[in-house]
């Protein structure tokens, strides 16, 4: 029998089970973890820190240094952390005090994400990546030194953007993250100069400004690849369905709630940016694509969450990745290489923009269909109806030279 079955972490693995089982884990699964926390518990033994001691910096220690289930997890570090944050629940550990300078920069981030929520409306994604490049800004700044926003000058703005290009392929997200803090900070009185003008744009062609997008072949292929492979689900290809037919974005699917579709009315109710509620009609294919799922693959979910895991406990995604996962997956499979190394959601919705213009939709339409709140959004497509306008004049001009021909 292994050492580390009997540890210093064994009365307390029964009510951090609980836990789990409260949140409808399998009995396999909490086995699993259990598992998992007594290897951690005997990595504990070992150095000598008993729970009482454990932070949530040191969990994460411990759990790096553990012996893990297979090449290329990161179990072990994920529910050490998880299992320490318990024990200061539960009142075995004690909240690391903070020392003036990490508090100053706590209360200043806390009050920039209530501004997100409240003033901006942002998606909880948008609001994370957000406050991790502000907090990186100040890093980068101050490091561990109080915060002072009222030193910063232009060139700290520029210094850090220049700093997390130099080693990323992110592009003008970066810009957007930090022009927003810049902006809260002058909107706020903290700054006395409006630095979000100092932030340099991020250089972009007019040509790599067209939406990246897939042809109308090219976008039922991923749609039978995914409502015919094994490997997917009815709940995968209801997801893609719905961005490919109403041009959702993948963040408004997988917050759709049981409660937001009108069966009688055909209607479906979009939480869409910044707070706003829109109804769009679902067709009967859409439709019928939600009653499949519902009926034969929804698990015994508790939250009212329309697409929710396979495996318990049946939870609501947290991001929009599975989304992009599962197109990714379809492009490879179909053979189509995709525009970018990246793939993302917003491929579908680029497509159906796109087939509208090339249908002879105006931008008015193509913004209707899209909920676009603000002209300028739809402008991207643009270029693709100038293209259009473009090759009908050809198209004319050509046959008027060929009838001058036969006269």
């Amino acid at each position: 029998m292994p050492q580390y079955l009997q540890t210093c972490i064994e009365p307390y693995l029964a009510s951090f089970a609980k836990s789990f089982a409260a949140e409808n884990y399998t009995a396999g699964t909490i086995k699993t973890y259990q598992s998992i926390l007594r290897k951690v518990g005997y990595a504990m033994d070992v150095g000598g820190i008993s729970p009482s001691a454990l932070t949530l910096d040191m969990a994460g220690h411990v759990g790096r240094q553990g012996p893990r289930k297979k090449i290329g997890t990161r179990w072990p570090y994920r529910w050490a952390r998880r299992f320490a944050q318990h024990l200061l629940d539960i009142g075995v550990t004690q909240p690391v005090p903070l020392t003036e300078a990490q508090q100053a920069r706590a209360n200043l981030l806390a009050d920039f994400e209530t501004y997100l929520v409240k003033h901006r409306g942002l998606s909880l994604r948008t609001i994370y990546h957000t406050l991790r490049f502000a907090n990186r800004f100040l890093d980068h700044r101050f490091g561990d030194a109080m915060v002072d926003p009222g030193r910063l000058r232009p060139a700290d703005v520029i210094s850090f953007i220049e700093h997390v290009l130099a080693g990323t392929r992110r592009d003008k997200t970066i810009v957007t993250h930090v022009r927003i803090f810049l902006q809260y900070l002058f909107g706020s009185g903290v700054t006395a100069t409006y630095l979000a003008l100092s932030a340099p744009r991020a250089a972009k062609r007019w040509g790599a400004r067209l939406p990246r997008h897939l042809s109308p072949e090219g976008v039922e292929a991923v749609l039978a690849n995914v409502r015919d492979n094994p490997r997917h689900s009815a709940r995968d290809y209801t997801m893609l369905l719905i961005m490919a037919r109403l041009g959702l974005r993948a963040a408004e699917v997988i917050a759709i709630q049981l409660d937001d579709i009108d069966w009688r009315a055909g209607e479906l109710l979009v939480r869409g940016k910044c707070g706003l509620h829109d109804r769009v009609p679902i067709s009967a294919e859409v439709g019928e694509a939600l009653s499949r799922y519902l009926r034969e693959e929804r698990g015994p979910a508790f939250c009212r969450t329309m697409f929710v895991t396979h495996r318990a406990p049946h939870r609501p995604f947290r991001d929009s990745q599975i989304v992009n996962a599962i197109l990714k997956d379809a492009l490879k499979a179909t053979g189509q290489k995709p525009v970018t190394p990246y793939v993302g959601s917003h491929l579908l919705r680029h497509s159906l923009a796109t087939q509208l213009v090339n249908a002879g939709a105006s931008l008015d339409e193509v913004g209707d269909v899209l909920r676009h709140r603000s002209r300028t959004s739809t402008m991207i497509y643009a270029r693709l109806d100038i293209d259009r306008e473009i090759d009908l004049a050809a198209g004319c001009r050509d046959e008027l030279v060929a009838q001058h021909r036969q006269v």
